[in-house]
């Protein structure tokens, strides 16, 4: 497996005070509107380096959409943004920004029809990887991702599990600082899922960065270091997972920042099962 950098080197711009560089991510008063509906409402995050941060919000609470600002892929109706030590709304800045990330869109926007090789040969030429540095880490990304089996299918024949695959593994190619995943097990079987936990707890263990959406809790609580809680667009919980567990446990403590019961809402259906 290629190495993977510790941490991305320190800023040419000075750091704000207040931002300390042991910050991957950091925002201020962060928000997004769309057609005067605000999904993302001002929201503080504050992620460090060499965590595992995972952003757990229900369905429309706005994790995409920030995910979609933090990377440069959406501009923010209103507030500050700094990714690794930059001012990712700086246009000069985002462009060394961005060499360091890694990122797994909800949309995965894959060129249909590039084979997998050829995809990820296309993204290594993008981020000025040397060709057998591409070569190196795509067999070994493809093997590693059971992608390799035909290597004559384009993206445009795989199922949703092996598009989401192939969108990681360029993810990883780069060897990011910061990797952004939004829902990066959805439609992956059991088998890839429990390799791709094994190589992002190594990656992390090594110093990088992950930020995770997903709606699976139990994986979040075997992966995350610390848990940010976005509902309707407000950031209702930041903290350490220890922290976060000493009120029970990780569902308990989200359905209640969530503003739902833990014990059960209650709800039926009284024609469910019954005879017709």
């Amino acid at each position: 497996m290629f190495s993977v950098t510790s941490v991305a080197k320190n800023s040419t711009l000075p750091p704000n005070e207040n931002t300390p560089m042991t910050l991957a991510v950091e925002t201020r008063q962060l928000a997004r509107d769309f057609d005067g509906v605000r999904a993302v409402d001002c929201i503080d995050l504050r992620v460090e380096r060499g965590t595992f941060y995972g952003f757990l919000g229900p369905n429309g609470a706005g994790k995409s959409t920030t995910i979609k600002m933090l990377t440069g892929l959406l501009a923010p109706s209103a507030g500050e943004i700094r990714v690794l030590g930059r001012d990712i709304l700086d246009p000069g800045e985002a462009i060394e920004v961005k060499r360091k990330l890694g990122v797994v869109p909800e949309n995965l926007a894959l060129f249909d029809n590039l084979t997998a090789r050829e995809y990820l040969t296309f993204v290594g030429r993008m981020y000025l990887l040397p060709r057998e540095t591409i070569r190196a880490r795509a067999d070994e990304l493809l093997t590693l991702l059971d992608l390799n089996a035909d290597d004559k299918k384009i993206a445009l024949e795989y199922s949703h599990g092996m598009r989401k695959k192939l969108a990681l593994a360029a993810a990883l190619l780069p060897n990011p600082d910061l990797l952004f995943l939004d829902e990066p097990f959805e439609g992956v079987d059991a088998v890839t899922s429990r390799v791709v936990r094994d190589v992002l707890a190594g990656y992390v263990a090594r110093g990088a960065t992950v930020f995770l959406t997903s709606h699976v809790l139990d994986l979040v609580e075997k992966l995350c270091t610390h848990v940010g809680v976005i509902v309707r667009g407000k950031l209702v919980e930041q903290a350490s997972l220890d922290a976060i567990r000493q009120g029970g446990s990780l569902e308990a403590s989200f359905l209640r920042v969530a503003g739902a019961d833990a014990e059960g809402t209650g709800a039926k259906l009284d024609w469910l099962g019954a005879a017709s």
